[in-house]
């Protein structure tokens, strides 16, 4: 299912994946004879006690820590470009112990948002994935958080789609980029719309005048969408976008 210029093995947590950067991969597939399982917490917990009992419901589902695959983060405020490589070297310091992370190379999906109302005084868990052996035939994967800058190297005042505008068409321009992250990711994994079983946004913008023809037209609203009120994690970014299919989740 895997295309094979564009993503690598994990086996060690029995899963595929699409290399990013060094904070985070691009999305996770299990392998064939496993499966994805997402757990959600009932609340936002901080982020070393969200390890720690991520940790202790995936040894006791019998799983390796090396089968944390993908994470949903949320963070009090949107970083500047410094302040989120320094939050991100210290995230990774926990995927190194549990044999995920090896210095340069990271396999785990994540999206880390910015509630805009009532956000979490440090950065916190929401939710987080990993994989599982199963007898089912259907294929779970998660895609990692975009938003709306240009993949490749320069700053994200470079990289982003209409930098700092916020008409309508700008706004269109901006998800209609993030959109085509999504298909692209899922593209390399074999996939697209029509095999997802969430979908979220995350924006305080008002996208409804583009949902139509940039989400809708498109497919990717098959099984609904969660609309979070927040931020993507840098400043001056306005749309980001997740996406799953998951058969299995959990809420704890």
């Amino acid at each position: 299912m895997k295309g094979l210029d564009m993503t690598r093995d994990f086996s060690a947590g029995n899963y595929g994946f699409i290399p990013a950067v060094f904070q985070y991969s691009s999305g996770a597939v299990a392998d064939d004879g496993y499966e994805i399982e997402r757990v959600r917490f009932d609340r936002l917990v901080p982020l070393a006690e969200g390890f720690a009992l991520a940790a202790k419901f995936i040894q006791e589902a019998g799983r390796p820590l090396t089968s944390f695959c993908a994470c949903e983060l949320r963070s009090p405020a949107a970083f500047s470009e410094d302040g989120f490589r320094a939050f991100n070297l210290h995230y990774v310091k926990t995927l190194s112990e549990w044999g995920i992370f090896d210095g340069t190379t990271n396999p785990v999906a994540r999206s880390n948002v910015c509630p805009e109302i009532d956000p979490p005084s440090e950065p916190s868990f929401y939710a987080f994935c990993f994989t599982r052996p199963t007898r089912a035939a259907t294929p779970t994967f998660v895609i990692a958080g975009g938003a709306e800058a240009r993949e490749g190297s320069g700053t994200y005042p470079e990289r982003i789609v209409r930098y700092r505008e916020l008409g309508a068409d700008a706004l269109q321009e901006k998800v209609r980029m993030t959109t085509s992250h999504m298909e692209k990711r899922m593209a390399a994994f074999g996939f697209g719309w029509k095999d997802t079983t969430g979908v979220q946004a995350y924006s305080i913008r008002d996208f409804h005048p583009v949902l139509a023809d940039e989400l809708v037209r498109r497919g990717a609203l098959r099984s609904g969408l969660t609309w979070h009120f927040a931020r993507p994690p840098v400043v001056d970014l306005e749309y980001e976008m997740d996406c799953r299919r998951v058969i299995r989740e959990a809420v704890i």
